[in-house]
């Protein structure tokens, strides 16, 4: 009797122990797969596009209870076929270098002149430092009435489209917008409060007069040697069913640049003529994306309003972070990045943080140079075993991955003040030089020196829901399958 009690307790302490290493394996597994996600080659846009249908037609926007969401796309598959993936990806990459030496040139300049409003968007002649033949981002809105499909973009703040009658005009695919066909449109005059009020901030002058005209002249002048220049003028605004009237936008009479075939830009930083100033009654100043991954047909959402977050498919919470005040560039999205883990492993990120810029413009995320070595030597140790590739542009850290058809990479997560968090997508890890998958980079770059502002990029930003609150000045993330 006494060792079949004893045969009893040792089953039962074997059969305890076997459920207990079952619980710590599955712990174990489950820990190696958020430190660890698969990349997917053969899901790749290039390899999807070749059967695929390019259709840029927009669905019609939603608006519950006072929020409007619109379809957004990746301008590449609203310019036609893509018939050389490889020279626009590395294309890609050389204009993005371009933008950011522009960009860091802009921050450098207000800092050390002390002018705060020497490179402020919201003043005319209007300033910017967006590169506009990289990823960029379309949606479509209504403006006096008529469809226009522009650019999105937070680093700008003026809204504008190209006008008939135009002096120099690049092809767009929808027609010019014509202001004489418009009952809504009305031209601002130089001598309103509006436009004195900008040039007397610079000290500028000669903004009046544009073509001869008693209009407001304004000027932007992009990185890449693109511009825009016009006059600015008033006009009925459509997002969805919600009617913004009196919109101050750009009507752009002489342009130039690779803008894909869109309509013109939409501004959402912060300054006063930025759309979410403007439209700041209607919508508290808050908006969000959700920008798509680079598959064939892939469609995002920029929605305009919040307060009611269901109708997001965000599947992690929304964490939020302080925006970070600037004076020197009050029109950009600053934050404080407080940490960086590659597969669970921290780098060393100061203890008081670093200051980032986030940007919908820029595509590849850039980290001060002893930050980035601390990334790649970490990631080069997680990701071993596989064949090294030489570096293009600004990747240097890079691998020929031809003939595999998934790897195992490591997650990245970016950390920031208040707790909140952003794990970066796994396609938003991995940059594809080549379309073979013979050059793949790591998808992150070194600044040139310490001082200069770390910027993360849309490519990390991919897969997400990035919420802007402007009125709280918070910004939140969560992850997100992109759709509409």
């Amino acid at each position: 009797m006494e060792i079949s009690k004893s045969l009893c307790f040792f089953l039962l302490l074997l059969l305890l122990l076997f459920f207990v290493d079952q619980a710590r394996s599955a712990a174990i597994n489950g820990d190696s797969e958020k430190l660890h996600r698969l990349l997917h080659l053969q899901k790749l846009p290039w390899k999807q596009q070749e059967e695929a249908v390019i259709n840029c037609i927009f669905q019609k926007p939603r608006v519950r209870e006072g929020i409007t969401t619109l379809e957004m796309k990746e301008r590449d598959y609203c310019s036609g076929k893509v018939t050389d993936w490889q020279k626009n990806l590395q294309n890609r990459l050389i204009s993005d270098a371009i933008h950011v030496q522009s960009l860091q040139s802009r921050i450098k300049s207000a800092i050390f002149s002390g002018d705060t409003h020497q490179i402020s968007d919201s003043q005319i002649p209007l300033s910017s430092g967006t590169r506009l033949q990289t990823l960029n981002y379309i949606v479509t809105v209504a403006l006096g009435g008529r469809d226009s499909t522009l650019i999105v973009d937070t680093g700008s703040d003026l809204t504008w489209v190209q006008c008939r009658p135009c002096r120099l005009c690049y092809n767009q695919q929808e027609p010019l917008f014509d202001p004489s066909n418009s009952s809504s449109f009305l031209s601002l005059s130089c001598n309103s409060p509006t436009c004195l009020a900008l040039p007397s901030a610079t000290g500028n002058s000669g903004l009046c007069g544009y073509g001869n005209s008693s209009s407001c002249g304004y000027e932007i002048n992009y990185g890449d040697g693109s511009y825009s220049r016009g006059e600015l003028g008033f006009e009925r605004l459509n997002l969805g069913e919600i009617v913004i009237d009196n919109f101050i936008f750009g009507c752009g009479r002489n342009n130039k640049g690779l803008f894909g075939g869109a309509s013109g830009l939409m501004g959402l930083g912060r300054s006063k003529l930025s759309l979410v100033s403007q439209t700041s009654s209607v919508f508290d100043g808050i908006f969000s994306y959700c920008l798509p991954s680079t598959g064939a047909g892939a469609s995002g959402s920029l929605t305009m309003g919040g307060g009611d977050f269901s109708n997001f498919r965000n599947v992690s919470p929304i964490s939020y972070t302080r925006m970070v005040s600037n004076p020197q560039m009050p029109n950009f999205y600053f934050l404080n990045l407080t940490g960086i883990t590659i597969g669970g492993v921290n780098l060393g990120v100061p203890n008081n943080g670093a200051l980032s810029l986030i940007d919908s413009g820029t595509v590849i995320t850039r980290l001060t140079p002893s930050i980035y070595r601390a990334f790649k030597a970490e990631f080069e140790k997680q990701f071993s075993g596989f064949q090294t590739a030489p570096g293009f542009s600004i990747l240097n850290t890079c691998f020929n991955l031809t003939g595999f058809k998934e790897v195992n990479i490591p997650t990245v997560k970016f950390y920031f003040e208040g707790n909140a968090e952003m794990t970066v997508d796994v396609e938003g890890v991995f940059y594809f030089v080549k379309s073979d998958a013979s050059q793949i980079c790591l998808a992150f770059a070194s600044l040139g020196y310490e001082d200069q502002s770390m910027i993360i990029g849309n490519y990390q930003q991919k897969n997400q829901r990035v919420v802007y609150n402007s009125k709280e000045s918070t910004l939140g993330f969560a992850a997100e399958p992109c759709g509409f």
